[in-house]
């Protein structure tokens, strides 16, 4: 579940507040011939393809840029392509994603590297690279330097984005880290070879399983050792964060408080290209907007789900991402209704991060401002909020035959769409002390209409240590009043 759900939608509908992203790295264009295959070669055991059309896309670290753009931010670019066609036909990618690609520079020694696939149906059948990957010289190197530089103070977040294909050597990357610590920027790094020391200081590092075993020297599949392995790197080179991105199984976050392991969005997967550009390009926006890292890589998470999606080296749009994240909302106000037995495991997870919990009860029928008011009021009491809700059987015991208005399950879903909200549980008693009992709240809440020694559970809250708080209700709001107004105008 998400922290904070509410900021979540809002800074994806804004387009991250239109975040200012510097992305520095190796560029690529990346060419499809899509067809249909039908038959085997007579000239060779090989498919033949019937090509339909052709496409093209901006790969590597324009990808990167452009999922950025996609998402709402103001997207910088500092690369290198040749002075080719397909350098051309890449810049104008870039203008059409709505990059600023002034910082793409062009030398004439080098060509742009550039991948073709050939697809037959939803099927990779070749890929064909034209590249030249050793490093830039030096000359070339401080061009890439000089223009990171003089756009450093317009970013609010550094990518930088490495496919080895020469653009960052240790001395450029050490530079530019450098450069934006000194100015307060945190640098985001998509890695790749084995010397990890040439990122040394950089504030959060996105390695995958692959990268992450041939960085450490452990085997791919070695699922136990991944968290040891992101802890020790972590350590020796002074990342800030290590978030290892581990396929199907989701992420891993690997910080100054532990492991935290986030599971995937579940998803049928038809192509895992250019997966790893929109998972940074995510934590980036996120980072430079204001977001936990946490809910940025829960949001990462679900960006990684729709365009695995998808065929092709393919970026995320800021629509499909919300429409992903409202699905992912309505998921969660189910998963807010929990049994006894599942809460319990909740609270002790929320407990082990040192949260502060608060409880509440009520009926909470025709849900109306007075509640949603008096639940805000009680979250910020503590860090998590758990709801005791009456079943039906219950209200009709305290409040007679004619309640309630709404079904039990139909309150508990309202209740769970509210953002204050983090947990609802039923109860059948006419009095929550069982529950009470069970959960152990930090801190007890009922309305100021209360008088302390009349709240149940107060004597039991405060003998192990909690506090119990009356909060201010909002005067001449209550369902009676709902209910005698409708019939008024009946």
């Amino acid at each position: 579940m998400f922290d904070d759900l509410a900021a979540v939608l809002e800074t994806v509908r804004s387009g991250f507040s239109g975040a200012r992203v510097l992305v520095v790295g190796d560029v690529m264009l990346d060419r499809y011939i899509w067809g249909s295959v039908a038959r085997i070669s007579p000239e060779a055991p090989v498919p033949i393809v019937r090509v339909a059309r052709r496409s093209e896309a901006a790969g590597g670290a324009a990808n990167v840029a452009a999922n950025l753009s996609g998402l709402g931010a103001h997207v910088m670019l500092v690369s290198s392509v040749g002075d080719d066609t397909e350098g051309a036909a890449l810049r104008a990618q870039l203008e059409r994603s709505g990059i600023d690609g002034e910082g793409v520079l062009s030398f004439e020694d080098r060509p742009t590297t550039t991948k073709t696939r050939v697809i037959g149906g939803h099927q990779q059948m070749v890929r064909l690279d034209e590249e030249k990957s050793s490093p830039l010289n030096e000359t070339q190197s401080a061009g890439i330097v000089d223009a990171t530089i003089r756009r450093l103070d317009r970013a609010e977040a550094v990518v930088l984005s490495d496919y080895a294909k020469g653009t960052l050597g240790a001395a450029t990357c050490q530079e530019i880290i450098a450069q934006a610590a000194a100015r307060g920027i945190p640098v985001l790094v998509d890695p790749k070879g084995t010397d990890y020391q040439k990122y040394a200081g950089a504030t959060i590092v996105t390695p995958n399983l692959g990268e992450l075993a041939a960085a450490t020297g452990r085997t791919e599949g070695d699922e136990d050792g991944c968290p040891t392995a992101a802890m020790l790197l972590r350590e020796q080179c002074r990342f800030g964060m290590c978030v290892v991105t581990r396929g199907e199984m989701g992420i891993s976050l690997v910080d100054d408080t532990g492991i935290r392991h986030f599971p995937a969005t579940a998803r049928e997967v038809f192509d895992v290209s250019g997966a790893g550009d929109t998972v940074i390009a995510v934590l980036a926006a996120s980072t430079a907007a204001g977001l936990t890292i946490t809910d940025a890589i829960r949001v990462a998470n679900v960006a990684a789900g729709v365009v695995v999606g998808k065929v092709g080296t393919v970026s995320i749009e800021r629509a499909e991402l919300l429409a992903a994240l409202e699905f992912k909302r309505m998921s969660e106000q189910a998963n807010k209704v929990v049994e006894l037995d599942d809460l319990l495991k909740r609270v002790a997870a929320w407990r082990s991060r040192g949260e502060r919990i608060v409880f509440t009860n009520g009926c909470f029928d025709l849900i109306h401002v007075g509640h949603v008011t008096y639940l805000e009021k009680a979250r910020d009491e503590g860090h998590r909020l758990i709801v005791g809700l009456n079943t039906d059987r219950s209200v009709r015991q305290l409040k007679g035959r004619d309640r309630p208005i709404v079904h039990e399950m139909d309150r508990a879903l309202v209740l769970g769409s509210l953002a204050s909200i983090d947990a609802v549980v039923l109860f059948d008693d006419a009095s929550p002390l069982r529950l009470i009992e069970a959960i152990h709240p930090d801190v007890l809440v009922k309305g100021d209409d209360y008088a302390v020694e009349d709240v149940v559970g107060a004597d039991d809250v405060r003998k192990w240590g909690g506090r119990v708080v009356l909060v201010p209700v909002v005067k001449g709001r209550s369902t009676s009043r709902i209910m005698d107004r409708i019939l008024e105008l009946a």
